[in-house]
């Protein structure tokens, strides 16, 4: 049955294989279960139901891809976001929670629509690669902030906007801590670098007598605070249009970034080098998506972890459905997870900042009008505390110093239409 569900035999791989490429993946993104209730529990949304939201979520995600596309790719509620979603949407712009899972609701739902008409290919291909270097660094910057923010180093300051926290509160040294721990575990190549960090942080927290212990195993938390809570209709409003807009294009950047990542790392290129059934990973994608505000989660995206996997092996969706399989099992874990302070999770955030920064060592420095935009892009999130911002900016920098500068022909016309509807977005909608 498993070889005629995953032909193991023809992508070179076997059933051991692939159990051991599921584990691998599961333990290098399994923070997400931790990190993404602490971060979306923010907004007044139920812990318990986040919790159970993000690990149904990724399980649903994580098996249409195994079973429908084949690929051994996992998918969870994406990290920055889930930021994007708590502290920009809800936070500063005031959104109730259930917009916000509307706007996450519709993104998906475009996208679906995109991958069945295919013009997913257009717009990847259209949007410059400074600015997708500039979108995935700037994501990076934002979380940074969160994560130095909730760690205690990172303080509000009337005269200079922002300034240095107390280094020498325990909580400031146990991140510290953290921090550097994940990043020489995974120097050192060690599986679940990030969750032996925030675990260790926990468990030395917990040893302070600065986190209560309150059990190991427990029946699933209720869904019903959460589930089926998405308000469509107030994310219809017209203000919500740059911010359906970022939770589309960064979902659909992180999503293609991914697949075609991943699967240069594990040879399932064709001879074209084209990835075989990209509409059918890019439709479970968007499902996933959708599934997940239906449930009570932010943008549910495919993980580059998954690339851990693919290096210990996993070809197939098999890899997939066992990840998929343990996210479930993660069900009953809810009580580790309610523990995990904020200064546990945040060093697992600014480790992700740093691997999304990584993308500015591509871009072209040597061009002003390439360097100039990804710059203000990846600067404008977190300054702005809003990808969407972020994003906007970015396009109509790019779009102006490249006409000001007579290189009309480098601009295409899906990104002179984008730069037109934010500026007048700014203009008009803001200003209202």
């Amino acid at each position: 049955m498993l070889e005629r569900l995953f032909k193991l035999q023809a992508h070179g791989t076997n059933v051991r294989k692939e159990l051991v490429a599921g584990i691998t993946t599961f333990l290098t993104m399994a923070y997400v279960i931790v990190v993404n209730p602490d971060i979306l529990s923010s907004t007044g949304m139920d812990f318990g139901a986040v919790f159970v939201a993000t690990c149904l979520a990724a399980a649903i995600g994580t098996l249409i891809m195994g079973l429908w596309a084949n690929y051994p790719i996992a998918l969870a509620p994406g990290m920055g976001l889930n930021a994007f979603f708590s502290f920009t949407v809800v936070g500063s712009l005031g959104y109730s929670w259930q917009v916000a899972l509307g706007a996450v609701f519709l993104s998906g739902l475009i996208f679906f629509l995109l991958s069945i008409f295919k013009i997913r290919e257009w717009i990847i291909n259209s949007i410059p690669m400074s600015l997708r270097f500039g979108i995935s660094a700037g994501i990076g910057f934002f979380l940074a902030l969160i994560a130095l923010k909730n760690a205690g180093i990172v303080v509000d300051n009337p005269a200079t906007l922002v300034g240095l926290g107390e280094l020498k509160a325990a909580e400031s040294l146990l991140f510290f801590g953290g921090f550097v721990l994940i990043c020489a575990l995974s120097f050192r190549r060690i599986t679940g670098a990030v969750m032996i960090g925030i675990i260790a942080v926990t468990v030395i927290a917990m040893l302070l007598g600065m986190v209560e212990y309150n059990g190991f195993f427990a029946a699933p938390p209720s869904l019903a605070p959460t589930f089926m809570q998405l308000d469509i209709a107030g994310a219809l409003n017209v203000g919500m249009i740059s911010i359906v807009f970022a939770f589309l294009f960064v979902d659909l950047f992180d999503t293609s970034g991914t697949l075609i990542g991943a699967a240069q790392r594990g040879g399932l290129l064709d001879k074209d080098g084209k990835l075989p059934r990209l509409g059918r990973a890019l439709m479970s994608d968007s499902v996933a998506s959708m599934s997940g505000a239906a449930l009570g989660t932010s943008t549910t995206t495919s993980y580059i972890e998954s690339t851990a996997g693919i290096s210990a092996g996993g070809r197939t969706g098999l890899t997939s459905v066992v990840v998929a399989l343990l996210f479930l099992a993660c069900l009953l874990l809810s009580p580790i997870a309610s523990i995990i302070p904020p200064y546990a999770t945040a060093p697992a955030l600014l480790y992700v900042a740093v691997l999304m920064a990584s993308g500015l060592k591509l871009i072209d420095w040597d061009d002003i009008t390439e360097a100039a935009p990804a710059v203000v892009t990846a600067l404008m999130m977190p300054l702005t505390f809003s990808i969407a911002n972020g994003i906007a900016l970015g396009f109509i920098t790019y779009a102006v110093i490249k006409a000001l500068s007579g290189r009309w022909t480098e601009l295409n016309l899906s990104v002179v239409v984008i730069a037109i509807v934010f500026i007048l977005k700014f203009m008009f909608l803001d200003a209202a």
